[in-house]
């Protein structure tokens, strides 16, 4: 499931984005109890554009992990592999780049960014 982190805003003029592993699909604008494990850090078009990666936290699948580098390794490959592929079929010739991956504590890092940037454009009092 992809969508994004609420009340986030990045350098791309756009909300935090987030992959929750789960093993049942969502109804798109569905909110989600989900614990952050990692962050893959991808370049867009010369622009960072990070994915916050997350588990469901009532999947038994995979509310167990805490961060990314306890999953499998093939799993990673496969994120890896679908944003590469999902950016080639966008009608765009866009570069894209997966830079690493990096585990929660640089994940929560982000989010907090995220939501201090969001706070200071759309907030100010």
């Amino acid at each position: 499931n992809y969508g994004f982190i609420p009340r986030t805003y990045c350098d791309d003029n756009d909300p935090l984005d987030v992959l929750i592993l789960g093993q049942e699909s969502v109804f798109p604008r569905t909110i989600m109890k989900c614990r952050a494990i990692g962050v893959m850090t991808m370049v867009d078009n010369q622009e960072k554009d990070d994915k916050i990666i997350a588990v469901h936290l009532n999947d038994p699948e995979y509310n167990h992990y805490v961060d990314l580098h306890e999953l499998p390794p093939h799993r990673t490959r496969e994120l890896e592999r679908f944003f590469l592929d999902y950016k080639k079929l966008e009608k765009e010739n866009r570069k894209v780049t997966i830079e690493k991956f990096s585990g929660r504590e640089q994940a929560e890092s982000i989010i907090l960014e995220s939501i201090e940037l969001y706070k200071q454009t759309f907030l100010r009092g």
